[in-house]
Order: C-alpha cells, then structure tokens, then sequence
C-alpha cells in the first residue's frame, strides 16, 4: 500500500513539470509588424510605437496604430555569420531617452560584439556613439550572444564564447561572460573581479556559452539569464555576483558528432536552474509583466530549433511547470517581450512580430 502511495504521489508531482503540449486557452494571435529579414530585438518606446533590429543591420521605427514603418540610422554593423544588429533597449534617464544597442562590429582586426547609446528624439536616434567594445579571440561569425537588461542604473549584457569555449573559463577576455557597467559603458562599481589581476573588470559571472537571453524577475528582482547549449544541454541560470557557471568544463550537452563535453558537476561550479536535452536552442527571454492572472511573474523562453514559445512556471528559485505554446505556427521564435499595454509579444526569424491577446 505505501509503495502504490509513493508511485502515485511521483507521479502527480512529475505531471506538475512534464511539458504541456499547446495548452494555451485558445489565445488570439495577431501580427503587428512584418519585415523581411530576422527581427533579433524589439523594444517599445511607448504604447503605439516600437524600436525593431534585423540581424542584417536594419533599424526600423514601428507606429502599431498606423501600421507605418521608417528606417533610421544606426549603428554601423558588420554582419557576419550570427552577427548583426542584435538587441536593443530604451531607458529613460535624467529627463533623456536613452537607446542602447548591442551588435557586431570590426575592432582591432577581430569582429566583436559592441554596445552602442544614443538619444531618442524627434522620431530620430541622436547623438549615437559606442560605448563599449568586447575584449575577444575568435575569429569564427558564432555566439556573439547578445542581450540587456537594466538593474539599479546598471546594465547587465551577454557575450557569447565566440565558438572558441575555452576562454568562456578565461577572465582576459570577455567572451563566455555577462558584463555588469555603468550606463556610460564602463565597470561598475562593487563588480567582482576589478582588483583581479588579468580580469577584465566589466565580468560579473562566467562560464557561459552562448545567453541571448536576459531579464530581471518582477517580485524579486533577481537577474536570469538562459543560453544555448551545443547537442542538447541548453540552459536557465540565476545570476549571481562572480558565479561559474561551468562552460564548457561541466555541461549537460555534448558534442554534435556524439562525444561527451566534460562532465556534468564540479565543485565551484554552478548548476543550471534547468536544462533541456534535446535543444529546444532558446534565444530571448522574458518575464510576463501584465494582467493575466495565470501567466502573472511567469518566465517565457523564444526557441529557435524547438519552434515554440515555453512558458516556465517559478517556485523558490525551481521550475515548476513548463507549458509548450504555438508550436503549430512552423516558426523559428527570435524574442518575446511583456508590452506596457499588458500583452505578451514574440518575434520570429520570417520577420515578424506577434501579439498575443
């Protein structure tokens, strides 16, 4: 009889983490926005208006109630491979409107991934300048990461390993890393590693390999961050000041040929919050800010090669609940975003941009 009780009791709390297939209730969907390369970022500069980057270098502002769009100047971006124009952010600041972006760009003879600023004014962005460029090694168009995300006046931004993972575990260079600066782009202060000797001093964690995304949890304010792994072993991580998190020393992955990648522990070495095997290859990420009861502080991951948004249910720092949604729309998901008008939007590699009523 207990042991009928035990397998009945694992049973009811696997069912509370077993991925639902499509069980949103019947949302409608509704395209905003349709453009004709990738749209890697979008962010909303109010609730009619958007700021949207294609990888391909394109800046595009968006009236959601004309339906009109204008390309603007940017920055100057050398695309290549998975390089281009990536996120972008707005922050308002001392009665200004900032603009951030992240993208690739050529740097002392080594294509990089940059961070650039500019004011939003007049339907146009002025006064852009770059702020910031990372310190790499790597001559390969992969993993440039890149994300953003704003805490206390700070920015936090993901670099990828530039598909060159040892110096993921190195703290001369930047790649592998979430940067933590100030909004000038500089270290900031009470980062971990600035009296370090050969550590670059922007680095508040390492040990990744590729995050593109980012975002901070609406109750507690904690940073997340998820990253593709290679075969499998995709990750969600909390975190946290000067933390490894274990690229590519321990991984749940393994290579695309077969062969193992390391192990899965080590101490000194952080664990993911989750993983998944097989790659669902999630990019962004984000918290669901608007009224929707059941999705309340809920955590959304855009996927790639598993062509769904996934809803991720929270409990005391553990995943909960997982729900698979719109995975019948055949779609590589790029981004997701809450709006300010209290709806979740996504966006996809076709181009497009979704809302979600």
């Amino acid at each position: 009889m207990k042991t009928l009780f035990l397998i009945t009791f694992l049973f009811f709390i696997t069912c509370q983490i077993v991925v639902g297939a499509d069980q949103a209730k019947n949302p409608e969907l509704t395209t905003v926005y349709q453009g004709d390369n990738v749209v890697w970022g979008f962010v909303f500069l109010n609730n009619s208006e958007m700021l949207i980057t294609h990888r391909s270098g394109q800046l595009t502002h968006h009236d959601l109630r004309s339906k009109k769009s204008v390309v603007l100047s940017g920055p100057q971006v050398r695309v290549k491979g998975q390089g281009g124009l990536l996120d972008v952010q707005v922050y308002p600041h001392n009665k200004k409107t900032f603009v951030y972006f992240t993208f690739s760009e050529e740097h002392q003879d080594q294509v990089t991934t940059s961070l650039a600023r500019g004011i939003w004014e007049s339907k146009k962005i002025k006064n852009l300048k770059t702020l910031f460029q990372a310190k790499v090694r790597s001559t390969t168009g992969r993993h440039f990461g890149s994300r953003l995300v704003f805490k206390d006046n700070f920015i936090f931004m993901t670099v990828g390993d530039r598909g060159e993972r040892k110096w993921a575990q190195e703290l001369s260079t930047h790649q592998g890393k979430i940067l933590r600066l100030t909004l000038d782009g500089k270290p900031a202060p009470g980062n971990p590693f600035l009296n370090h000797d050969g550590a670059l001093p922007e680095i508040w964690s390492y040990g990744h390999r590729n995050p593109q995304g980012i975002d901070k949890h609406p109750k507690t304010q904690q940073i997340w961050s998820c990253e593709m792994g290679p075969k499998g072993g995709d990750e969600l991580n909390l975190i946290q000041k000067g933390k490894n998190y274990g690229w590519p020393v321990i991984t749940y992955g393994t290579e695309y040929h077969g062969p193992k990648i390391g192990g899965t522990q080590k101490k000194g070495m952080e664990q993911p919050v989750a993983h998944w095997v097989p790659s669902i290859s999630p990019s962004g990420m984000a918290f669901y800010k608007g009224q929707k009861t059941e999705w309340k502080n809920n955590l959304f991951l855009a996927n790639l090669s598993g062509q769904h948004l996934r809803r991720l249910v929270l409990k005391d720092q553990r995943v909960i609940k997982q729900e698979k949604l719109f995975s019948e729309l055949n779609e590589r998901f790029r981004h997701v975003r809450s709006g300010p008008d209290g709806h979740l939007y996504f966006s996809t590699d076709s181009g497009k941009i979704i809302k979600i009523h």
